[in-house]
């Protein structure tokens, strides 16, 4: 039995198809005659060009399904947009990352897998992805730049793993140990301390921990460095390729 609602669409699905049997029987047989029919309609939805076809095919459909196309026709599908991904200037010494975390943590136990740290690889990778988020620095370069610093936490040098000195702070020859660090934590926020002092203006969100920061400040006054190259006879001296370096880590980091 079919409900009063079915019924009154069966009728109307049936008159439609009467009507439509009788106009221009001629003209549609001529059309069923082709081979193939193909009418295109294009729709610019601004970013997406949408084109539509109908075939003869679709008018030798039997009557029964004729009547079923009426009462469920097939849904349109809206065009799908996809949104363009954020570029992020690698060149820029503030930012937001790329690499992940994970990544990070990868490309360091693949060249070091027994780190010198007091924390786990880890927790010093998101140390660092806290700290900079605060502050407006890339932390993927900026942990590239620890890398490259610390010879991925093997040290050796003048500075030793008790430190937790990450970017040779105060580091200014073979035999000045530079400044020390109460935790990993601190560390990694002196090292973004230490990048903020050079690329910003902006006094930092978290009291200050970098024993030069006032010290840089008040030699580069308004101005500032703007890219990881900039650092170039500064942050290393002479420094030659140092920023260029740092992003060649970077760049290893990526495809780890």
């Amino acid at each position: 039995m079919f409900s009063s609602k079915k019924g009154v669409q069966l009728l109307c699905a049936v008159g439609i198809l009467a009507v439509l049997s009788c106009s221009g029987t001629a003209e549609a047989n001529s059309v069923v005659d082709k081979a193939s029919v193909s009418t295109e309609r294009t729709y610019n939805t601004g970013n997406t060009k949408v084109k539509l076809e109908k075939k003869a095919s679709d008018k030798k459909k039997s009557f029964a399904e004729r009547i079923e196309a009426i009462l469920h026709p097939e849904p349109v599908e809206e065009p799908v947009v996809v949104a363009p991904r954020a570029v992020s200037n690698e060149m820029n010494i503030m930012g937001s990352p790329v690499a992940t975390q994970e990544q990070c943590v990868r490309y360091l136990l693949k060249n070091n897998p027994h780190p010198l740290l007091n924390t786990s690889p880890e927790e010093l990778v998101s140390y660092y992805y806290e700290e900079a988020a605060l502050e407006g620095i890339r932390p993927d370069i900026a942990f590239a730049q620890a890398l490259k610093e610390t010879g991925f936490f093997s040290y050796g040098g003048t500075v030793v793993p008790a430190q937790n000195n990450y970017c040779g702070l105060g580091t200014t020859s073979a035999t000045v140990k530079g400044a020390f660090f109460d935790s990993p934590r601190v560390g990694v926020r002196a090292h973004i301390q230490h990048l903020l002092a050079y690329a910003s203006t902006k006094y930092p969100e978290t009291p200050v921990v970098d024993p030069r920061y006032s010290l840089v400040r008040g030699v580069y006054g308004d101005d500032t460095l703007g890219q990881w190259q900039d650092l170039n006879g500064r942050w290393a001296v002479p420094g030659v390729g140092y920023g260029q370096s740092i992003l060649d880590y970077y760049h290893a980091i990526l495809n780890s």
